[in-house]
């Protein structure tokens, strides 16, 4: 059984106003967050290797970069479907002809480069016991549910969490189920969990870090610069 990543690097960053540049490939200190991303999987002992799916036109430069930071674990780079949800299947087709179906697959977004090495490891110990797991944070504000009939609901903010990434599986699993999405032309779910779940699935959860986010606005990577420089100070001063 070896654990694989799956790295998604399909989006196009309308939202970051970047004049063509994809989110994932915007610059900090010369490096592209995907690879500040990749680097965390990269580093980790248990990883045994990484898939990454790539807008197509994007995959020289991503391959030029992978090389340029010795990134050495990524076994391929695929392009990507019409949808999220057909990129990651492309994905788990990839990761399925080099890795064995009781593999774990950890599907992680390209833009979230501020999850810990701990993360990585609760992952894969969670998927060993209980076959899935979810990354979440706790809830820090209210949801309102809106449902069809009329009316709202909100739930206890005790009792909710924010699904993230990682969200890991073992590939058999994840994989049968994207096959029955397309059995049924189903190319619209948000993300694995709301498929697996909706499949039948049980699936178990663990808290990740809280500043584990997706980098999709400008805000967002202005964070993401001001955590880069936190964690360097704390190896440099150590706090």
């Amino acid at each position: 059984m070896g654990n694989i990543a799956l790295v998604f690097a399909g989006g196009s960053g309308r939202r970051m106003n970047t004049n063509g540049r994809p989110k994932q490939f915007l610059e900090f200190r010369g490096k592209p967050i995907i690879i500040y991303t990749l680097e965390l999987f990269d580093n980790h002992p248990k990883i045994e290797g990484i898939i990454v799916v790539c807008l197509k036109e994007w995959i020289p430069y991503l391959e030029k970069m992978l090389r340029k930071f010795e990134v050495t674990k990524v076994k391929s780079v695929v392009p990507g479907g019409t949808t999220g949800q057909d990129s990651i299947y492309v994905g788990l087709k990839a990761v399925d002809r080099y890795y064995s179906p009781d593999s774990i697959v950890l599907i992680h977004d390209g833009v979230r480069p501020l999850i810990m090495e701990q993360t990585i490891s609760d992952n894969i110990e969670c998927v060993r016991e209980y076959g899935s797991c979810i990354t979440c944070v706790p809830a820090t504000e209210t949801f309102i549910v809106s449902r069809n009939g009329g009316g709202l609901e909100i739930p206890s903010r005790s009792e909710s969490f924010i699904a993230r990434a990682p969200q890991s599986f073992i590939l058999s699993d994840i994989l049968s189920v994207h096959q029955k999405a397309q059995r049924e032309n189903r190319h619209d779910f948000i993300d694995s969990c709301s498929m697996m779940n909706h499949y039948g699935y049980n699936l178990h959860t663990i808290m990740g870090p809280m500043e584990n986010i997706k980098i999709t606005t400008p805000t967002d990577f202005f964070i993401f610069k001001a955590m880069v420089d936190v964690h360097e100070n704390q190896q440099i001063f150590g706090f």
